[in-house]
């Protein structure tokens, strides 16, 4: 008992880290930098496996104090792990030119993999030295990591992210001193000692964490504080004199920073025939980056009638406006001399800093996300703004590409349309870039989505441009001559150029901000009207397909043909990665494949060979069973949490609630699985598997707008099933293993193999889901535990070692 509490700690302490590196790397760096943290943990976990089988006797004289032991290095390298990361990141975007940036990022991913490779350890040497107690070993992993994630968002606000991580290192502390009590007959003086270096570490974790919780500066701010990326946008406004952060709150999802700037302008689209000073503002900033404008009281207003949405405000006076997820509130605070407006703000933290535009009079707030509320709501509006909260990121960078933005998608855009009045008006606004890429890309989901409802888009969209963001106003109903009378009113006093219009003259779409060629009207014509227009997708030199909510990679512009130019350009240019977010996801499959290929043969190779002529065909059976088991976990975890992202309304939520639930019902099945047979998991998997696009548009169709506890809820019970049947195959092969001559090898083998292939399944799916959407993945994923039970039920004929009932 002592030995399962002892786990249920080292696993809660070993998520909360886990989890919480997404979270720092997503604010220290980029996106995609968080992406890594899955495959550094699976690697960790794998390479115990590895080391096991090569030391078969490792830990095996008291594996409690064994798993103390190793608890309290747990404990200790996240803490020193997260210390390194700090204080000597990686430069992604010098990678190319100083080649001391391999070394470092090297040396970080050793380093945070170290933590994961001392808990994978635990597990292991427990599952090896009492293979009969597999299952419920095996559910104390699960439950406590399910815990873990639940943690996260309890603590996050309180602590923030460098919190985090010493709450995880206490955890592991904790457990470290239930496992090293002194047992009769054995050694005292050792386990004293590591009791009382994991005590020391607890009394650290516990004072420090105190103090944040009590709204103080940690004693041990100064080394524990997190260093942002020179490259991020707060960065850049820390360097301007004068400018200071006077507001910094965590909550489970983000990081929100408020920053008194001088040199704070932000006005995006605004015409440049406005001659006026700009008002004051303060900066609102999400994870370091994505500056939005926070307008002070007070403020002269005049500029607002010189931005691109000010149109739809002359095309419906007086209207009845929705504002979705606007940040700082830009387009709240000018649109409220309407009749009324409702803001939807999804991030708590940003109403409270903004609350002289969301506690307004005249201001409804709707605390959900934009989704939820488009789906729930049966109010209908006059003007709907899709704020442009974006800050200007090159295409070709790619650095954003791997980001799922369920708010551009063909689904939004029609739970839109749908909030429209009759004669409403929908307006997106986004950064114009050469070759046209984002600025096509909403045009060609405002298209899609009006022909999804039965409506010609060619008599329902305009676009206007500036000289750096282009316009686009949509609508249910055709635009009646007076109206486009208006635009082109509206347009001229302003200096904004028609992209497209249902009467567009050719004269008229290059007259401000000239061009060589009017590029833009060329190519949102050519959308238009291509036939079939797949054939135009095809052949434009960007990805500019409508994203789906299948699909919702809307800065995913990259296409195999640009390979070739982006090879040619590495080293030469400042964009990271050589100007492909996509070739991140493949270096590192490949790197993955390497080093899972190694973790996997090492000890297939080098392990002394004591079982006979029966252990060749035992490991292949071996390497098949848990390696597709090991595929199949991930291929279904990573499309769940992506997708679960539009479901819950951020991503955080989507990562908790979906590996809380899984881990703690897989480790129900774990605690099961000697009731059901293998067969039928894997068999039912496979129809689950199969069903679950579909089911999950159901689901999504049907509940997208209940309340979140709601949908938590539904989504636990969702889940429920799947990780149940997911638990069962794990343990049962455990136990197969278990009758055989070679267990004290095999089934550490078995854990290499099995996080071997995680890593390789948790950077797949993401490369899958990027090309091909997440039914992909998920028919993927079956695919593989099918293979799995075609192994299972060949080893259960075949195999006189298999033993009976299995």
């Amino acid at each position: 008992m002592r030995s399962r509490l002892g786990l249920f700690l080292l696993s809660a302490a070993t998520l909360i880290f886990e989890v919480n590196l997404t979270r720092l790397f997503s604010v220290a760096q980029f996106y995609h930098f968080a992406f890594m943290i899955v495959s550094m943990a699976l690697l960790g976990f794998g390479a115990s496996g590895t080391f096991l089988a090569l030391f078969p006797g490792f830990g095996q004289g008291n594996p409690r104090q064994s798993l103390g032991w190793l608890a309290l290095a747990t404990g200790a390298s996240s803490l020193g792990a997260y210390l390194l990361m700090n204080w000597l990141p990686f430069d992604s975007f010098s990678i190319a030119w100083d080649h001391r940036q391999v070394g470092i990022l090297l040396l970080n991913y050793l380093a945070l993999t170290t933590p994961f490779f001392f808990s994978g350890l635990g597990t292991g040497l427990l599952l090896a030295a009492e293979p009969g107690s597999a299952s419920k070993y095996y559910a104390a992993n699960l439950t406590g990591a399910a815990l873990g994630c639940a943690t996260i968002l309890i603590a996050a606000p309180g602590l923030g992210g460098a919190g985090i991580v010493v709450l995880s290192s206490g955890l592991g502390a904790l457990a470290a001193i239930l496992c090293l009590s002194p047992e009769p007959g054995r050694p005292v003086q050792a386990a004293r000692s590591g009791q009382l270096a994991a005590l020391a570490l607890l009394l650290f974790a516990a004072l420090d964490c105190g103090v944040r919780a009590s709204g103080r500066a940690s004693f041990a701010h100064e080394w524990l504080d997190m260093r942002l990326s020179p490259y991020k946008s707060l960065s850049y406004i820390l360097q301007y004199p004068g400018s200071q952060v006077v507001s910094q709150r965590w909550n489970a999802f983000s990081r929100l920073d408020v920053v008194l700037s001088p040199g704070i302008r932000s006005l995006p689209g605004l015409s440049y025939r406005f001659l006026q000073a700009i008002p004051v503002q303060d900066g609102l900033l999400i994870d370091g980056d994505e500056l939005s404008p926070i307008l002070l009281p007070g403020g002269d207003l005049t500029f607002c009638q010189y931005l691109p949405s000010a149109v739809a405000f002359q095309l419906r006076p007086q209207p009845r406006v929705l504002a979705l997820e606007p940040r700082g509130g830009l387009d709240v605070v000018c649109a409220l001399g309407s009749s009324s407006v409702t803001a939807v703000e999804s991030n708590p933290l940003i109403v409270a800093a903004a609350p002289q535009v969301y506690q307004h009079p005249n201001a409804n707030l709707a605390l959900e996300s934009s989704r939820s509320f488009t789906r729930r709501s049966s109010d209908h509006f006059d003007v709907i703004l899709l704020a442009l909260t974006a800050s200007y990121h090159p295409v070709r960078s790619g650095a954003y590409s791997l980001a799922e933005d369920y708010r551009y998608t063909v689904e939004a855009f029609q739970d839109a349309l749908a909030r429209l009045e009759p004669q409403g008006v929908l307006v997106v606004m986004r950064w114009l870039q050469t070759p046209p890429s984002e600025s096509l890309r909403a045009f060609a989901l405002a298209v899609t989505a009006l022909e999804k409802r039965g409506a010609n888009p060619a008599a329902r969209i305009v676009a206007l441009r500036g000289y750096n963001t282009a316009t686009l106003l949509v609508k249910n109903e055709p635009f009646s001559p007076e109206e486009l009378t208006a635009v082109r009113a509206f347009a001229g006093s302003r200096a904004f150029d028609l992209v497209y219009a249902p009467d567009l003259r050719p004269e008229e779409a290059n007259q401000y901000n000239i061009l060589p060629e009017p590029v833009y009207t060329q190519a949102f014509l050519e959308l238009l009207h291509a036939q079939p227009r797949q054939a135009f997708y095809d052949r434009y030199p960007f990805d500019v397909s409508p994203p789906s909510d299948d699909h919702p990679f809307f800065g995913h512009f990259f296409k195999w043909s640009q390979a070739g130019q982006v090879m040619a350009e590495m080293g030469k240019t400042w964009q990271p990665f050589g100007g492909a977010g996509y070739f991140v996801i493949l270096a590192l499959l490949i790197l993955a494949a390497l080093l899972s290929a190694t973790l996997i043969l090492l000890p297939a190779g080098l392990a002394p060979r004591s079982d006979g002529p029966a252990r060749p065909p035992l490991q292949v059976a071996c390497l098949a069973y848990f390696g597709c088991i090991g595929l199949a976990y991930l291929l279904v975890e990573i499309p769940l949490i992506q997708r679960f992202i539009l479901f819950l309304g951020h991503p955080a939520y989507a990562l908790t609630a979906v590996l809380a639930s899984l881990l703690f019902f897989s480790g129900l099945g774990s605690l099961a699985s000697a009731r059901l047979s293998p067969r039928l998991a894997l068999g039912g998997l496979v129809v689950l598997l199969l069903a679950a696009p579909s089911a999950l548009t159901w689901l999504f169709t049907h509940s997208l707008g209940l309340s979140l506890p709601a949908r938590l809820a539904l989504t636990a019970l969702y889940l429920a099933p799947l990780g149940l049947l997911m638990g069962m195959p794990f343990p049962a092969g455990v136990r197969w293993l278990a009758q055989s001559r070679a267990a004290g090898f095999l089934i550490p083998w078995s854990w290499a193999v099995n996080g071997a292939a995680s890593v390789i399944a948790s950077i797949l799916a993401a490369l899958l889901a990027l090309s091909f959407g997440f039914r992909w993945v998920f028919w993927l994923g079956a695919l593989c535990y099918l293979a799995a039970w075609l192994t299972f039920m060949a080893l259960a004929r075949r195999s006189p070692e298999a033993p009976p009932g299995l």
